[in-house]
């Protein structure tokens, strides 16, 4: 059976980065060849007596022939591989199905603002935003932040060989970053505590003891840089509104923002119940801005189960037309 593209190029990138024998852990090694992919050349810092290996498997492939899904998709493999042999547990990726519907949510709720500036405060590898930016139109303006210095490194390296346009900020994203407000905000938000108390007492989402919470101060944080009437589409955990501090998240969302839907994920789609996620939806409130009369409530059934799939994916849709009709009355 001939292979499909996403399993040649993953393939191509996951033994081309096998054959560096360097004492670098796979994701650093996977980052020189997607350097090298990128430049068509042995990149600066492969070893001199890998080149030549190297410049003939530049040979059997030629990214022209690629679509950008398939090569996200490929990148995407070769990270989780690296990200499996990792001890640092912010090396996490957007689950693909996820990361599609999220994709498919930016578009809608784009159907009436072009052009469109959007940021990703937490890229990561950058899965999620360019997965996101291939379902927007080409004028769409992207941002992204991400602490991480090895996943900055990746996600620039995915943008460029996707050829996405995106600026990258290297920060801790709860600092204050120089960044005028977005239409749109699309986050996959870690979920834990922050650790800067200092920094943290600049929330009004900060605890009164102890750290706050991460994905609470995110939310805040997100909607600081949102325009008046912006989106916001955060991956949360299910549990966000029933922890110790939510009703203090609940009264902040009521007074910033409308909750415009929210959509459970199936349990069967996490290893741990306890990491199940779910969709946030907000639009950040303005002067001409009103609550859904009806919010997008969506419980997923396993992904596996297409037409099941298939027949919550026709209900939105109507949800959609609906939402744009009263928007514009």
């Amino acid at each position: 059976m001939k292979k499909t593209n996403v399993e040649f190029l993953y393939e191509w990138l996951d033994e081309t980065t096998e054959m560096l024998h360097m004492n670098e852990p796979y994701l650093d090694r996977l980052m020189l060849t997607m350097e090298t992919l990128h430049l068509d050349e042995p990149a600066p810092g492969i070893p001199d007596k890998a080149k030549t290996h190297m410049q003939k498997m530049l040979d059997g492939v030629d990214l022209k022939q690629l679509k950008s899904e398939d090569i996200r998709n490929a990148i995407q493999l070769a990270v989780i591989k690296g990200m499996k042999d990792s001890t640092q547990q912010q090396h996490l990726i957007t689950p693909e199905t996820i990361a599609l519907i999220i994709a498919y949510l930016a578009a809608k709720f784009n159907q009436d603002r072009t052009p469109t500036v959007l940021f990703d405060p937490v890229s990561g590898s950058a899965n999620l935003l360019t997965a996101v930016l291939e379902q927007m139109p080409e004028q769409t303006a992207a941002y992204a932040a991400e602490v991480d210095p090895t996943l900055v490194q990746l996600a620039v390296l995915n943008a460029n060989l996707q050829k996405k346009e995106i600026e990258f900020f290297h920060q801790d994203s709860l600092q204050p970053m120089l960044l005028d407000p977005v239409d749109m905000v699309v986050a996959d938000l870690p979920v834990g505590y922050y650790p800067d108390d200092v920094q943290a007492a600049s929330f009004e989402l900060n605890s009164e003891e102890g750290h706050a919470y991460a994905h609470h101060l995110m939310i805040e944080q997100s909607l600081r840089y949102t325009k008046a009437g912006g989106y916001l589409i955060f991956i949360v955990p299910a549990f966000l509104f029933e922890s110790d501090q939510a009703g203090k998240l609940r009264d902040f969302i009521r007074t910033h923002a409308h909750i415009v839907g929210m959509l459970s994920l199936p349990e069967s789609a996490f290893k741990d119940k306890r990491h199940q996620k779910s969709i946030l939806i907000l639009q950040k409130k303005g002067e001409t801005t009103h609550a859904p009369k009806q919010p997008l409530l969506v419980q997923f059934p396993s992904f596996k189960d297409h037409n099941a799939v298939a027949s919550v994916m026709v209900q939105m849709n109507n949800w959609f037309k609906t939402y744009q009709s009263k928007k514009q009355e």
